[in-house]
């Protein structure tokens, strides 16, 4: 059933609205996704998990072939113009928007042989970025501690343009631990630090691996480096000390991938 929403104070705005922050996502276990591309992923990629569509009233006929998606179960909302600009955080809301449920954080034992684990990188660019580059160069899967920006918040998505819904996600508490089981479950530990061996000097390694990427500005930890098997940096030609952390694990990726 299709219901009629005009006023941004109604509870079932305000409650999608919530999902903007940390604290609402926790609450509700559901996340926003806001405009036509990511929530076409969202349909198609996890239809199950998708509870209420929001579009705006007057562009019911061009979003009509994302409509026809939706579960039964979907509750689907036609929205006024201020109810679609208090849920979008972009300046020109594309009109559609949906509340997904969470995804459950992915156990490491069912994870892919080709991971990356992010320490603490903090800018939500970055980390939709990396979801989307290691989504795109072919790894299996993504792990985040505690320190790292929310993969569900709104500009974290934006910058993953829909890899959030392919790429599986591992939450954990820290480097170290993450690193800890990895080796346990038979993975090679790489990190990429300013002090490493030459990356494109590197011999053949293992295919079951995990590449760590860390804080923009600290880099890794101490006890996080000591677990690593492999330790690289990339060569800086020019006047530059670093790369950005999604640059830098970009390159890594898809290096590791083609040789």
């Amino acid at each position: 059933m299709i219901k009629e929403l005009t006023s941004v104070k109604n509870p079932v705005v305000q409650s999608a609205k919530s999902l903007q922050t940390a604290k609402g996502r926790r609450e509700m276990n559901a996340f926003l996704c806001d405009g036509e591309h990511m929530t076409g992923e969202a349909l198609q990629m996890c239809p199950e998990k998708v509870g209420a569509l929001f579009v705006d009233a007057s562009a019911k006929e061009r979003f009509s072939g994302l409509l026809a998606k939706a579960q039964p179960e979907t509750d689907v909302y036609l929205v006024s113009r201020a109810v679609m600009e208090a849920l979008s955080q972009v300046k020109t809301p594309q009109g559609i928007a949906a509340v997904c449920s969470l995804p459950e954080s992915m156990p490491l034992s069912r994870q892919g042989k080709r991971l990356v684990l992010l320490e603490n990188v903090q800018d939500p660019g970055n980390v939709g970025t990396i979801l989307r580059t290691l989504d795109a160069a072919g790894f299996d899967g993504c792990v985040l501690t505690e320190g790292c920006a929310d993969p569900w918040s709104p500009k974290t998505l934006r910058a993953t343009m829909g890899s959030a819904f392919r790429v599986p996600v591992t939450f954990a508490k820290d480097g170290p631990s993450a690193c800890g089981e990895l080796k346990r479950l038979g993975y090679a530990i790489l990190g990429a630090e300013l002090h490493g061996q030459p990356f494109y000097q590197r011999s053949a390694l293992p295919e079951k691996l995990c590449l760590l990427i860390g804080n923009e500005g600290q880099g890794l930890t101490d006890a996080s480096l000591e677990t690593c098997d492999y330790r690289f940096k990339l060569p800086m030609l020019g006047g530059a000390e670093s790369l950005n952390a999604a640059v830098a694990a970009a390159v890594m990726m898809y290096d590791i991938m083609n040789r």
